[in-house]
């Protein structure tokens, strides 16, 4: 009975660890995108050329980081909020606002995901803007 007992717990642990280790490697896979730009952008001050751009984001809670990567080279960096969305984008695409005669991003969605990157809204940001009312 001891014996059978150490085998079971034995096997729980076996499978708890392996679902950490899924659940870590879909965490890190889905904290990358793509985003095509079809027009020249702006994305922290930095200016984007036409092409495809590959993004990874990183940080705790909803505040990350993102590089916009081509290649290997990161040509910009920005500070962004994770925000969910009712429904999951049907494309890749960039919000973008033309209102200052430039088009700087805003937003970033994901074909299949339910969520988007807010460039430049993060908790400290808001927290700021906050102080200034």
């Amino acid at each position: 009975m001891k014996l059978n007992n150490l085998a079971l717990n034995h096997l729980a642990k076996t499978v708890v660890l392996g679902l950490a280790v899924l659940l870590a490697s879909s965490a890190f896979a889905s904290n990358k995108g793509t985003l095509q730009a079809h027009e020249t952008l702006v994305v922290n001050g930095q200016q984007l050329a036409t092409g495809e751009y590959q993004l990874r984001w990183d940080g705790a809670g909803s505040n990350v980081e993102v590089s916009f990567m081509q290649g290997r080279k990161e040509v910009a960096k920005a500070s962004a909020k994770v925000v969910a969305l009712d429904r999951a984008s049907d494309y890749d695409a960039a919000i973008v606002d033309h209102s200052s005669g430039k088009a700087i991003v805003t937003e970033v969605r994901f074909a299949g995901k339910k969520y988007a990157l807010a460039l430049g809204a993060t908790e400290k940001a808001e927290m700021s803007e906050g102080a200034n009312k």
